[in-house]
């Protein structure tokens, strides 16, 4: 099932479901659903599941953002097959929890791919998408030190699932929606410094 087929939010959710199978799904089997030149679409499927209550499992922020951050380095660079080592490849989530988080994101997803069509392209190409894909880049960075903040990395994962769809997709609109998430998190961090000093 190659999500470039169908770029939407519900295809994406049916790929992780059919990778759902036995007790466990590992990363490995997410990426054979998907597809190792598909990292956009794998950059999304992590980003989606840490708005998920799967956000809320010790060690998974942490772990996706190690994965998003292989995955985007690689991007930049203009890889055409993803490389992640065994030990990362190996990981793995309850089936069960799962197929719980890929449930609750169905009717957001609907709602979003009834609304999506290509638009505002020049936010998803030149030097626009390399600014995005920075962004991408830098925000799972702050997840490990969020994690003892349970659920708080889904804000970031937010922006990084709107500015990925939007990409994914080339409608600009969502991309622009990120950014006004990043800017709102910004704020509302500098808002916390301040009035913490």
């Amino acid at each position: 099932m190659d999500p470039t087929d169908h770029p939407s939010l519900t295809h994406l959710l049916d790929i992780l479901e059919e990778a759902a199978q036995g007790d466990r799904v590992t990363v490995q089997d997410i990426l054979h659903e998907i597809g190792d030149r598909s990292i956009m679409p794998i950059v999304l499927a992590i980003a989606l599941l840490m708005v998920s209550p799967l956000s809320g499992i010790p060690g998974l922020p942490t772990l996706s953002a190690l994965l998003i951050v292989m995955v985007m380095v690689q991007a930049l660079f203009g890889r055409r097959h993803l490389w992640l080592p065994g030990l990362v490849r190996n990981r793995a989530v309850p089936v069960r929890r799962l197929r719980r988080a890929v449930a609750a994101l169905r009717r957001p997803a609907r709602w979003i791919d009834r609304h999506s069509h290509p638009r505002l392209r020049m936010l998803t190409g030149g030097p626009l998408r390399l600014g995005t894909l920075l962004l991408c880049l830098l925000i799972p960075m702050t997840w490990p030190l969020l994690e003892l903040l349970p659920f708080v990395t889904s804000f970031g994962a937010g922006a990084v699932s709107l500015m990925a769809f939007g990409l994914f997709t080339r409608d600009g609109l969502y991309v622009l929606l990120g950014y006004g998430v990043v800017g709102g998190l910004a704020a509302l961090t500098l808002w916390l410094v301040q009035a913490g000093t």
